[in-house]
């Protein structure tokens, strides 16, 4: 394996020894997941943990108005959580071991939607969205909560989309890398229409990846459904960081030869 050098100053007694540090010249991916409305970091905790076995650097986090903030949930907006996936994202993209260009964002329902949109705003080569759900544009800085009075987000759901109408079908019609979509069968709040939308959308992924959990509701309230998410999302993970692991192999090699729990939000998403 290769190894990259860095000189630093170690600090003793007010003075200081130069030192060397060396560390593996590789660095690994980054995977940020997102949780949903009315959720939590918690519900992506221990995917994490499996994904990052794989050889990754994961960072969960929960979005304002949940949690320890969950006092704000009534006013949160979603430029506000749009601003909380950023920050989190630049906090894992700024990890010293983490490769800015090899980075994985995961979200669902809510955070599919933020996942989206975000991709418009940093480098994100790995996209993975489950039941994605789809807001219209319109009074973007006011109380998320609001919306599901201010907007038929019924009628809209059930609609056919054009890309360029709507900010985060839009950022996926830009979106070059490898998507994930996964759809639950028994979904009572992101239709099949919504999944249609943002398959359609895709079209200009590099490889786009769709599996429908049969049986299973939005918030995957039963274990086997979690489950078969867990698999999904981590097969394919597995697929997408040791494709990229052979991608750098081979692109080194002439170099070398020279020298869980329920994701159920409690208020509808």
């Amino acid at each position: 394996m290769s190894t990259r050098d860095e000189k630093i100053d170690i600090q003793i007694a007010g003075e200081r020894i130069a030192g060397t540090l060396v560390t593996p010249g590789v660095l690994i991916p980054g995977v940020l997941l997102v949780h949903g409305w009315g959720g939590s970091q918690q519900q992506y905790l221990a995917r994490a943990r499996e994904i990052a076995a794989l050889g990754c650097v994961c960072l969960t986090f929960d979005l304002r108005g949940h949690a320890d903030t969950q006092g704000q949930n009534e006013t949160v907006s979603r430029k506000d959580n749009l601003d909380d996936v950023l920050a989190a994202y630049d906090i894992l993209a700024g990890q010293p071991n983490v490769d800015p260009n090899a980075i994985a964002v995961v979200g669902s329902s809510y955070g599919g939607y933020l996942a989206a949109i975000l991709t418009g705003n940093r480098a994100v080569k790995w996209l993975a969205l489950r039941v994605p759900a789809l807001y219209m544009d319109g009074n973007w800085e006011a109380p998320k909560r609001q919306l599901h009075k201010d907007q038929d987000l019924v009628g809209y759901r059930n609609s056919l989309i054009p890309s360029a109408d709507n900010i985060a079908l839009r950022a996926c019609s830009e979106f070059k890398g490898d998507v994930l979509i996964v759809e639950s069968e028994c979904d009572q709040t992101v239709p099949h229409s919504v999944i249609t939308n943002y398959r359609e959308a895709c079209g200009g992924a590099r490889s786009l990846t769709y599996r429908v959990i049969e049986g299973a509701d939005h918030g995957l309230t039963q274990d086997w459904a979690q489950r078969a998410y867990t698999s999904v999302l981590v097969n394919w993970i597995t697929e997408m960081v040791l494709g990229a692991r052979e991608d750098i192999t081979q692109k080194k090699t002439p170099t070398l030869l020279a020298q869980e729990l329920p994701e159920a939000p409690l208020p509808p998403n």
